[in-house]
């Protein structure tokens, strides 16, 4: 029997197959040279970019330099520009080997924000970053610092916009400000399907600026995106999202690395499992080891027994079925011996609140919680509508 589910997931694929037959192939904000490139002549440019930034598999560095494009400096966010630095790991200034240009790290020392020193020799600022819209994904707090820096400089930002492979939902609990940090700095669910020029958008026009300061803004939109698109990422946005699968799985699995719970760091398959050297012992287990992109994994050279969930993205897709999904968090806290000790005091940034550890630790079911988003979202969702650029 098909059900409301089958349809809807039917009537998605055939729109996907319909624009592909059409040639209406997704153009990103950095692929339009023509409606930026005019306002970078004879600017003196810095950008925000990193390994996603590309334009015809060539990095949006090149290509700029390639068209006479004036570049100063690069900034660099979580995971550097090359994008093989492990997660939370400080990345450090450099030279770029390939063009000789400076890298200013947005991720090191405390240094988020572009300084009055960084931004003395520059006239125009560029943000292409590829994100996976999930708000503890750390690049749109790059990009929230990056805006801020503009408006007190006085300086105009364009974002080169690119679509949101997770842009098809909205869920998760919205966060309370009074657990703001870098991984989650606005009143957000934690799959809030914006891209990051409508994002931007919503940061000018909410007043979520430092100050309520708002800055010169130009988004490059895609062509061809809606939010119901199932984008394909051309690159890894970072070292240990390296498959579509781990990449929709990723907003729900991510909310272990606020426990004792292993994701995967250090396998092949990060973001697509999870385990615990004390869970039972089971058929499927891995070992973590130290590697590129995930330097000293929990557990690093330790058998963890647990789970997998590699498979296609497409039953990925059916399973998760538009919705932040708890069962597995709750199934590993269940699993766990020492339930006392499953959380760490990472969990509540991650989860934008004290309420959900508390509601898990209580045995609350999924459903239940869920309900409890409910108004939240409802309001952010009116929020969210005034500032989408694709339908």
């Amino acid at each position: 029997m098909y059900t409301r589910k089958h349809f809807l997931w039917l009537m998605i694929w055939i729109h996907l197959l319909a624009g592909t037959a059409q040639g209406q192939r997704i153009v990103t904000g950095a692929e339009r040279m023509d409606q930026y490139l005019p306002l970078l002549k004879n600017k003196r440019v810095a950008l925000l970019v990193n390994q996603t930034s590309v334009v015809a598999g060539r990095n949006l560095v090149d290509t700029l330099l390639k068209h006479d494009v004036h570049i100063v400096k690069i900034f660099s966010p979580e995971h550097g520009f090359r994008g093989m630095v492990s997660a939370g790991e400080q990345v450090q200034n450099t030279t770029d080997s390939v063009t000789g240009l400076p890298v200013i790290s947005l991720y090191g020392a405390g240094h988020y924000k572009p300084s009055a020193a960084d931004l003395q020799d520059v006239d125009i600022l560029v943000y292409d970053i590829q994100d996976v819209g999930v708000r503890f994904y750390t690049y749109i707090s790059s990009l929230q610092y990056l805006m801020e820096a503009a408006a007190e400089h006085r300086l105009q930002l364009i974002v080169l916009d690119r679509p949101n492979p997770n842009g098809f939902y909205v869920d998760g609990p919205v966060l309370d400000t009074t657990y703001r940090s870098f991984v989650g700095m606005q009143p957000i669910p934690i799959v809030y399907g914006m891209t990051a020029g409508e994002y931007a958008r919503m940061l000018n026009g909410e007043g979520w600026l430092t100050h309520h300061d708002t800055c010169a803004l130009t988004v490059i939109p895609c062509l061809h995106y809606t939010h119901d698109s199932l984008y394909q990422l051309p690159v890894p946005p970072s070292p240990n999202l390296r498959t579509m699968n781990a990449v929709y799985l990723y907003p729900s699995l991510c909310l272990f690395e606020g426990t004792v719970i292993s994701v995967g760091r250090g396998t092949d398959h990060p973001f697509e499992v999870f385990g615990h050297p004390d869970f039972p012992h089971r058929d499927f287990r891995f070992t973590p080891q130290s590697q590129p992109g995930a330097v000293h994994p929990l557990y690093e050279n330790q058998i963890c027994y647990g789970f997998s969930l590699i498979q296609s993205p497409e039953k990925t897709l059916k399973q998760i079925d538009h919705h932040l999904q708890l069962k597995w968090l709750i199934q590993a806290y269940k699993l766990y011996p020492d339930r006392s000790h499953f959380f760490n005091a990472y969990f509540p940034k991650l989860a934008g609140n004290a309420q959900l550890q508390k509601q898990i630790m209580e045995g609350m079911s999924e459903k239940a919680i869920r309900q409890s988003w409910k108004p939240a979202l409802d309001q952010f969702l009116k929020i969210r509508a005034k500032y989408l650029l694709y339908p």
